[in-house]
Parts: structure tokens; C-alpha cells; sequence
């Protein structure tokens, strides 16, 4: 989810002191392990060791905890003398990645498996911070379940495997129909294009005070989250793209940026989405499933397939009557053309840093968290979208949501961000881009003109970018 920030300047002294003492605390329980070479997928390869899995925390994080734990007791039952240590990090995604980027550096603080964002782990080979896990997958039978789309995701650029993935995602509109019945909307809302999402908003504004029309994510607080389930979500329904895969040059001087960025300005300028205040708030990803939606607060929101996992019974707001309060739209293309409808895909995998201690006993826990079984609970529990074919064909998973179906159509509209190492820092100046438009500090055209020259600069000068899209 989702995904998402990562390359700031500095961490300031309050930032770096927590980052200091998550590093102490790392180093203090770090031990070594007993390690052969890879086995190529046998079951039990390396010896007792102390494996450490870090992941970020949203919340509560009650799902992702309760999956760990329950497969470290599976582990630790099948490698006697081994210990699992779960490492959450409460952050936000940005502090995630510069914090987890940190622990990577040093063997003395890298964790031997890592939860990582797909659109991060090509700029993370760059740095030397991921293993190839090639020489393991080759034996691992269960590799063969895998979508080649969802392969293709943890590849880097060297065509070598990076990380094993969880599951996948996709993103569109909810929309309370309770508020709607109130604005005198239809309960079977089926916007057709951009100018449709906005009139219901406007609408919901006049006719049902106190309550926030539409949220979509914008500003540096909710980092990738802004960049991908914002912002990449409108252009995308542009005719327009990010990056030219047939020149090999990112995009610049898009008419289509600046209609996103507008689409913003209106939504800000208007009062139909949050206040800045609230949008810059760290904590907005959160409140949107555990507060805004479940209380009522909230008329649309553009976000993501796994959203449901807080009202389960599991979850940190467990809401019964979500799948009848709630209704499911496809996100509409700038004025309906294309496909008509336009998602972004992300996911996230499990993966070995290069300075991982025990890197074989870390394989043989990694293949313990993708058996079939934790595989279809995570999916289940987890709200993912199934990237294992068994997992996608399971009864159970199936049948554990009446959006999931929804959700898994919405693939053969998707688009994937830019696999590439420039991406994480491209990304950071669409979120700048669109702080600076939201608190009306820079207009959409002047937003725009400041990325393109900030591109220029990441990517390495014009001759590396070009004004043509690749379209749709």
C-alpha cells in the first residue's frame, strides 16, 4: 500500500537522535549466524541464527504484526536455536525509507530482511544496499506460482531478483453512500471523467456540511503516497506520462503535469478537500481508513485496494457495515478518453540487505512467509491482491471481500511508476511540486517550470529528457 521522502538534505537534530538511538538499539541485539551456501530452495539451509526483519508500522499495524509473529512461532518451531526478531518502525513513509536506508549501510546495523517498497529497490542496488537472491530462487519450486508482472517488479535493472513479493495492489475512488443519498448523488456513482469527480465534491460541499468532500493525497507529509496515489493517478490519465521508455528519457514540458497540478489547485483553492493543515498532517493516511471514512467524515477518497484492512475484524477500526456503507469507482481519465478509467500499481517485497549476517537463514524465513498457506492469510488479512496464482485461485481469498474482485479488474487498466534509480528523487519533486501549488505558494505553471529544471538536474541534463510522452 499504496506505497512512497527519502532523500533529504538532512535529518535535523531531533530526526538524527532517533534515528541514533533505532541504530543502537539495532547494533545491541545484532548476533551472527551459523551460514553455508545458498541451497537453492532446500527447506532447512542455514543453522541456529538470530534473524532480524524490519518493516514500517502504520498504526496500530495489527495485521502485519500478527502475520510476523505468527510465522516467527512457525520458524523458530522448524530451526531450533534460531530467534526471530521483528523490528517494526513507526514512521512515516519517508522517515521509513531514510531510517531503513541507514540501518542498510553498516553490517553492524543492517537487518537481515527488510521490507521494501518496489519503486525503491533499483535506487537501492545502486547504493549497494540489496542482495541478488538468484542463487536461492533457482531451486525454490514455489517461484513457478509467481505473475511474471509481479517477477518483473523486483528485478533490477541488471535483470537479477532483488526481493520476493507480497502481493500487489491497485487504486480508485471510495465514496460513502450514505453522504451521497444526503447530497442527492447516485449510489451507483460512475464518474466519467475529471470535471464528474470534481461536480460531486462541489456538491457534497453544499450539501452536506461538515463533512470533507474528496481526498486525494498531496504534499511532502504523505511522500509517496502524494506522488504515486495523487498526483501519478491524474497524469496517467493525461495523455501524458513520466518517463519516455522507447527514447529512454524522462518527460518534460508536459501539458499533461500542469493539468494535474490545476486538478489540485482546484481541489485546495475550493475548500472541497481537506484543509492544508490536514493534508500536510503525517498521520492523514491513517486517519482516512481508521477516523475519516468510518466516521462519516469523508465523502470520496482516491486511495487504495488494501483500504478495507482496517475495518476487518482484525484491524485497528473494525466496521461491519463497511461493504454496504462504501462503493467502489474506477478513478476516470482527464475527459474519458484512453481506456476511460486509469489505476497505478505498486507492491512490496521481502528482501535480503547486502550486508545482511545471515542472509541464508533469512532465505530459508523468507520462503516460511511465502509458503501458500501464510501467503493466502496475508492476502486475506492483509487486503493485497494476490501475485501467486494458487494464492489468486484460493477459495478463501477469493471470497474474503466483496471489493476484491474490483480491485483485481483494475489490473488491466494499471500503469507501474518508473523502475528506475532517478525515480525516488524525480518523485520527491512532484511532491514539492504539489506542496507548493496546495498552500499557494507557486502557481501550477511556475510548479511545473521549477520540476522540469529539477529533472533535468537528477537525470543528468537535457539530452536526458524529452518534451514527447509515451501516451497511454
Amino acid at each position: 500500500m499504496l506505497t512512497r521522502k527519502r532523500f533529504k538534505a538532512g535529518l535535523g537534530i531531533k530526526a538524527a537522535a532517533a534515528v541514533s538511538a533505532l541504530l543502537l538499539a539495532v547494533t545491541a541485539c545484532s548476533q551472527g549466524s551459523t551460514t553455508k551456501q545458498p541451497d537453492s530452495g532446500g527447506s532447512q539451509s542455514a543453522g541456529p541464527a538470530h534473524i532480524k526483519i524490519a518493516y514500517q508500522q502504520w498504526g496500530p499495524g495489527t495485521v502485519m504484526k500478527q502475520f510476523l509473529t505468527g510465522v516467527k512461532s512457525e520458524y523458530e518451531s522448524a530451526h531450533p536455536g534460531s530467534q526471530v526478531e521483528i523490528v517494526p518502525i513507526v514512521a512515516s513513509e519517508n522517515d521509513y525509507y531514510t531510517k531503513l536506508q541507514l540501518m542498510m549501510r553498516s553490517p553492524n546495523t543492517a537487518p537481515d530482511i527488510v521490507y521494501e517498497d518496489t519503486f525503491l529497490i533499483n535506487s537501492d542496488i545502486t547504493a549497494g544496499y540489496l542482495k541478488p537472491l538468484d542463487d536461492y530462487i533457482k531451486g525454490w519450486e514455489d517461484w513457478n506460482q509467481f505473475e511474471e508482472t509481479a517477477k518483473g517488479a523486483a528485478k533490477g535493472a541488471d535483470g537479477k531478483t532483488y526481493g520476493i513479493p507480497d502481493g500487489t495492489d491497485t487504486r480508485a475512488l471510495w465514496y460513502n453512500k450514505q453522504i451521497f443519498a444526503k447530497a442527492g448523488l447516485p449510489a451507483d456513482w460512475q464518474p466519467k471523467n475529471w470535471d464528474d469527480v470534481l461536480a460531486a465534491a462541489r456538491t457534497i460541499k453544499q450539501k452536506v456540511p461538515g463533512v470533507t468532500p474528496f481526498n486525494i493525497y498531496s504534499g511532502k507529509p504523505m511522500g509517496e503516497a502524494s506522488a504515486m496515489q495523487g498526483f501519478e493517478m491524474l497524469l496517467y490519465g493525461t495523455k501524458d506520462t513520466l518517463y519516455n521508455y522507447d527514447q529512454k528519457k524522462w518527460v518534460v514540458g508536459s501539458q499533461g503535469f500542469k493539468d494535474a497540478l490545476n486538478f489540485i489547485k482546484t481541489v485546495y483553492t475550493e475548500g472541497i478537500g481537506p484543509s492544508p493543515k490536514e493534508a500536510l498532517d503525517p498521520n492523514m493516511g491513517s486517519r482516512v481508513g481508521s477516523e475519516l471514512l468510518p466516521g462519516g467524515k469523508l465523502g470520496i477518497a482516491l486511495d487504495g485496494s488494501w483500504l478495507y484492512n482496517n475495518w476487518l475484524k482484525t484491524g485497528p477500526k473494525p466496521w461491519p457495515a463497511w461493504s454496504e456503507t462504501l462503493g467502489q469507482t474506477a478513478m476516470p481519465t482527464q475527459d474519458g478518453g484512453g481506456k476511460g478509467k486509469i489505476s497505478l500499481s505498486g507492491g512490496w517485497t521481502w528482501a535480503i540487505p547486502a550486508k545482511s549476517k545471515s542472509p541464508d537463514a533469512a532465505w530459508d524465513f523468507i520462503k516460511t512467509l511465502q509458503t501458500q498457506k501464510n501467503a493466502t492469510k496475508y492476502a486475506t488479512d492483509g487486503a493485497q491482491i494476490a501475485v501467486r496464482k494458487d494464492v489468486a485461485s484460493d477459495t478463501s481469498y477469493k471470497e474474503s471481500s466483496k471489493s476484491t474482485q474490483f480491485f483485481t479488474d483494475l489490473v488491466s487498466v494499471t500503469v507501474y511508476r518508473p523502475a528506475l534509480p532517478e525515480y525516488p528523487k524525480v518523485s520527491n519533486e512532484i511532491i514539492t511540486a504539489m506542496e507548493a501549488v496546495m498552500t499557494g505558494q507557486s502557481s501550477p505553471d511556475d510548479a511545473a517550470k521549477n520540476y522540469d529544471q529539477a529533472v533535468e538536474g537528477i537525470v543528468g541534463g537535457k539530452d536526458k529528457t524529452t518534451t514527447q510522452s509515451t501516451g497511454q
